[in-house]
């Protein structure tokens, strides 16, 4: 379901990528939760940071992968849907 809703999420352009933007967005919706997605092999300080601010989130498959089947010509760890 996850992938189904990072598709979703970027044809309706809702999408953010990077834990930077995870985290600004953690900072000015506290009340909200968030829907954060991680690749598997993203990097240990990444998930320290998620879990450092309290952030829940679901793990993905690998970076290279996602990036495929999403059609994006970059990879990234940390994905956001608002």
């Amino acid at each position: 379901m996850s992938l189904k809703t990072l598709k979703g999420s970027m044809e309706e352009g809702k999408i953010k990528f990077g834990i930077r933007q995870v985290l600004k967005a953690h900072k000015n919706k506290k009340k909200k939760s968030l829907k954060v997605f991680v690749v598997k092999d993203a990097r240990d300080e990444t998930i320290e940071l998620l879990q450092k601010n309290e952030i829940n989130f679901e793990f993905l498959k690998n970076k290279e992968e996602i990036s495929k089947e999403l059609g994006i010509d970059f990879e990234s760890e940390v994905f956001l849907v608002e």
